[in-house]
């Protein structure tokens, strides 16, 4: 196994380790060792960490187009599959580059050897977030797993149509009808919009075998109003509280809130809009699949159940 670098995709940032002793004994120290070919940028330069061993050279920065030490950015397309097996095209970028030796030797003839490491790390841009807090907004964080930026989308509720004031939940839940107001935000991707391709309620937290109503599924519900999506880093849209009829015993019934979510580059965006995907009913259906990553952290909706009583 290969083990003179480690790379690792992080949710915000890429970090690389590279052995310093083999480079030293090729005839280099670390100052020598050039991160895509940018010598001028402090920030992309390596660090000598000497409390692990064996030694390593470490480089960090940001996954940020324009702002990542040079690296290079590919966008590339496939069908779904897993829990977004519905769409016909989900993206996922991915992000590269080398770290590279610099010869000083001044002459026609070195017995230097050149050095190079590469790095790439793939990351999704679909994305599967839940509700995680109704009374402030709240980011999503995962592990860093082979590249994901989950840890930038967040989700939040809001009591009014100019997303001012958190909505935070009635103890014995919201009125019926009352209006909702949604907004998932992507923070540090300049490089890219948010698109909800499909958000909807289940009555259990984890949507596997749980009866759910979409909210919207490419085409919108009669009831959900959208105000903005595929436009800009947020999304935002509002739909009248509602119950669900299975839980007409209950005082209060309890959903959950979850929006497929992607993240487009802006000159692509609007392709995505045009519902190129598989055909799927908007009514309540029974969710068989199961979830898995990225689908953490859920808090719920609590909506009265109105009941009428004759007088005596």
């Amino acid at each position: 196994e290969y083990t003179d670098i480690a790379v690792v995709c992080g949710t915000s940032a890429i970090d690389l380790a590279i052995q310093i002793c083999p480079v030293i004994y090729t005839g280099y120290n670390k100052s020598l060792l050039i991160l895509n070919r940018i010598r001028d940028n402090v920030d992309c330069q390596g660090t000598l960490d000497t409390s692990v061993a064996p030694p390593v050279l470490r480089f960090s920065f940001p996954i940020r187009e324009g702002n990542a030490c040079g690296s290079n950015f590919m966008t590339t397309s496939a069908p779904g599959t897993g829990i977004f097996s519905d769409f016909s095209n989900v993206q996922s970028v991915n992000v590269s580059g080398m770290v590279r030796s610099f010869d000083p030797t001044i002459g026609t003839i070195t017995y230097n050897a050149e050095l190079k490491y590469y790095y790439s790390c793939a990351y999704p841009l679909e994305y599967l977030i839940n509700n995680t807090q109704v009374d402030s907004s709240s980011s999503i964080a995962l592990k860093d797993n082979n590249g994901s930026f989950i840890s930038t989308l967040s989700m939040a509720l809001y009591e009014d149509i100019n997303y001012t004031t958190p909505l935070v939940m009635p103890s014995l839940g919201i009125e019926l009808r009352s209006n909702i107001y949604v907004q998932v935000v992507a923070s540090n991707l300049t490089s890219y919009f948010v698109l909800l391709d499909r958000c909807y309620a289940s009555v259990n937290p984890q949507p596997s075998n749980s009866t759910s109503f979409n909210l919207f599924i490419c085409s919108i519900d009669q009831l959900t109003t959208m105000l903005e999506n595929g436009d800009s880093q947020k999304a935002r849209f509002y739909f009248p509280a509602f119950r669900f009829i299975e839980q007409q015993n209950e005082t209060i019934s309890t959903y959950y809130l979850h929006c497929i979510t992607r993240l487009c580059e802006r000159s692509t965006c609007s392709s995505f809009k045009q519902c190129n995907r598989k055909r799927r009913s908007v009514v309540a259906t029974v969710i068989k699949e199961g979830i898995t990553k990225p689908s953490v952290l859920i808090v719920p909706i609590k909506a009265k159940t109105e009941t009428c009583t004759s007088p005596m």
